[in-house]
């Protein structure tokens, strides 16, 4: 990783943080007749106690900061551990010991029981699904128990995508900008993941559209996930998705819905209504995309 991947997740962080939520008084000079987004250089440097030139050569990738400093600026963004995991590991000091979280608690795996009539999933940092929900099995997405990547939403989409989901260009593109920035983020979080590592080395070599986003990556402020999914009884049910952190278990649920009064609301509910399967089927191996 690189300087200039550094400077650009402080600028980020910078332009996506309001004053006020940095502490800034709302309505005072500071925060009236405002031309930009989020905090001016100045108003960072001033409250993670440097200067506001050393701010920009920061996001020029021309400085590396100090860890006293990444930790100052991540205290004046107010970010959240992951974001100051990240930070800490881009400007080159310890990220996160350990193994990727795959296992999902009571609590999680009851949030899968809550979406009854609602496909939904969940998976860990590193898009393994380690639950699925009983409308999911009856749209007929789930993996087959073929290939060790099956249930990883990253390698079934880049590597192995299968003809039951398909995605309009546009939205398979802001798909897979997030599968991989997102995996970015847990590469340089949990450094000593080995079976982590293996995978992303995996995608590299396999998926040139992967290996390009891994090398140029794309900042993601949304997920987008629209998709079409075409039941083994016919037809197609186009879903929207949602992405929700469960933060206790270190995990991603990814909640699919159908547009209110649409068609494909009514052919969701009367395929999930006829499945009769398990509320909740825990998986066993390594993502459906």
């Amino acid at each position: 990783m690189s300087l200039s991947d550094l400077g650009a997740a402080v600028r980020w962080l910078r332009e996506h943080t309001e004053p006020a939520a940095a502490g800034l008084p709302v309505g005072g000079l500071r925060t009236t007749g405002r031309r930009v987004r989020g905090l001016r250089r100045e108003e960072l440097a001033e409250l993670a106690g440097v200067s506001a030139d050393y701010i920009r050569r920061l996001e020029q990738g021309r400085r590396r900061p100090s860890a006293g400093v990444v930790t100052a600026i991540a205290r004046a963004l107010r970010v959240g551990r992951a974001d100051y995991e990240r930070l800490c590991a881009l400007a080159g000091y310890a990220a996160v010991d350990g193994q990727v979280p795959r296992e999902a608690g009571a609590a999680a795996l009851r949030l899968l029981e809550r979406f009854a009539g609602t496909p939904a999933f969940l998976t860990d940092a590193a898009w393994n699904v380690v639950a699925v929900n009983g409308a999911w099995m009856a749209l007929g997405g789930g993996a087959a128990a073929g290939s060790a990547r099956d249930w990883n939403v990253a390698w079934r989409t880049f590597c192995d995508a299968r003809g039951e989901i398909a995605r309009a260009e546009e939205h398979q593109a802001g798909f897979r900008a997030v599968l991989a920035a997102r995996l970015r983020d847990t590469y340089l979080r949990y450094p000593a993941d080995a079976a982590l590592a293996e995978l992303v080395d995996e995608l590299r070599s396999t998926s040139r559209p992967f290996d390009t986003l891994w090398r140029t990556p794309k900042t993601v402020s949304a997920y987008e996930n629209r998709a079409v999914f075409r039941h083994p009884d016919g037809g197609g049910i186009t879903l929207d998705g949602a992405l929700l952190e469960v933060p206790g278990d270190g995990l991603m649920a990814v909640v699919l819905t159908a547009a209110p009064g649409s068609a494909d609301a009514a052919r969701l509910d009367e395929v999930v209504r006829t499945s009769g399967g398990p509320a909740v089927v825990k998986v066993g191996q390594t993502g459906p995309g």
